[in-house]
């Protein structure tokens, strides 16, 4: 079975932005809101969850698993999408329209998923 191309390029997007959690550990763990505790954890946790899920969306057998997995990782780290937009230290300085318009780009990230789940 032969998985269409923009599957293939979901995954690289999320083991990529996986990759990048134990790149630059620094730049994920300030957009933790400090609600959360121990957010060096968390952030390699996010960063294992999206290389993990990444590489079981090209698997067919643990394609409806993984986007599964993937919509609810985006729902966990929709606070520091927010946190992000509230805290100018967490928005890197980025213009507010810019932070707000990634807000819903969650809903688009978790239907894009959602393609694979049926």
């Amino acid at each position: 079975m032969t998985l269409p191309w923009h599957l293939y390029l979901m995954a690289l997007l999320y083991i990529g932005a996986g990759i990048n959690h134990f790149r630059k550990p620094g730049m994920y763990i300030r957009i933790i809101p400090p609600v959360f505790k121990n957010p060096k954890l968390l952030n390699i946790l996010s960063g294992a969850a999206e290389i993990i899920l990444g590489l079981l969306l090209t698997l067919p057998f643990t394609t409806h698993f993984a986007a599964w997995g993937i919509i609810a990782l985006l729902i966990a780290i929709f606070p520091a999408n927010l946190y992000m937009f509230q805290n100018k230290k967490a928005g890197f300085g980025l213009p507010l329209w810019i932070l707000f318009v990634r807000l819903p780009l969650q809903i688009v990230l978790i239907y894009w998923a959602s393609q694979y789940i049926f």
